[in-house]
This record gives structure tokens, sequence and C-alpha cells, in this order.
């Protein structure tokens, strides 16, 4: 498997795991009973938890076209230098967007949104002009 598949499987790992940090803290907010239902009449999380789904809804929105350049460049049999750095710099990106934006650190939330940006026209740079 190439490093920009590994990077997507962690990327997918991360989604899955992103709602186990902000569901606890939305669950003190509406109790359980409130998560387990359909959610039709309780309010939406704030805080900590709230930024985390804010967070998680983030990481799919980017995650969509950093996928598409992942799967496209391998279906070309493009992996090099910039391709896994790019891969690893989404990583990294998004990894540090998630915690800053949970904690509410919103400069360093947006640099970090910029740097996965960047990381995937890396990738498609490679596809579009090597």
């Amino acid at each position: 498997m190439t490093v920009e598949l590994t990077v997507l499987s962690l990327l997918a790992l991360g989604c899955l795991v992103l709602p186990l940090v902000y569901s606890p803290l939305y669950s003190k907010q509406v109790g359980n009973a409130g998560l387990m239902s359909n959610r039709d009449d309780i309010p939406a999380p704030t805080g900590a938890a709230g930024r985390g789904l804010r967070a998680h809804r983030n990481l799919i929105e980017n995650l969509v076209p950093f996928a598409v350049a992942v799967l496209v460049a391998h279906t070309l049999g493009i992996s090099n230098g910039v391709t896994t750095a790019g891969a690893w710099l989404f990583l990294a990106a998004r990894l540090v967007h998630a915690i800053t934006y949970i904690a509410g650190i919103k400069v360093v939330r947006t640099l970090s949104w910029f740097a996965g940006v960047i990381g995937t026209l890396l990738i498609l740079s490679q596809i579009f002009f090597a």
C-alpha cells in the first residue's frame, strides 16, 4: 500500500474516532437519552462539543477532495516525494485542526486548515502537471 493510501486510511479512522471525543461532551449537555433519541427536540451542542461536531464535519468536507486526489493519483500510478509530502501534510494539518478546533484556538486552526488544502493541492499538482 502506498503512503498516500495509508494516510487516507488513517484519516478514515480519524473520522470514526472524532465523534468519540465530542459525543461524551454533548452527552453531558443533553444526557444519554438525548443522544439516543432522534435529536429532533434537543438543543445543538455548545462549547467543546459543538466545536468537535464542527471539526468532524469540516474533516469530512475536506476529506472528500483529498480522497479523490489520492485515489486518482493511485489509479494513475503517481506516488512520489511530492504526493507523499502532501499526504503527510494533510494528515498533520487535520490532526492539528481537530485539536485546535475543539480547544477553541482560532488562528492555529485556520492556519492548519490552509496547510491541509496545500497538502491536497500538492497531490493534485502531480496529477495535472507532472
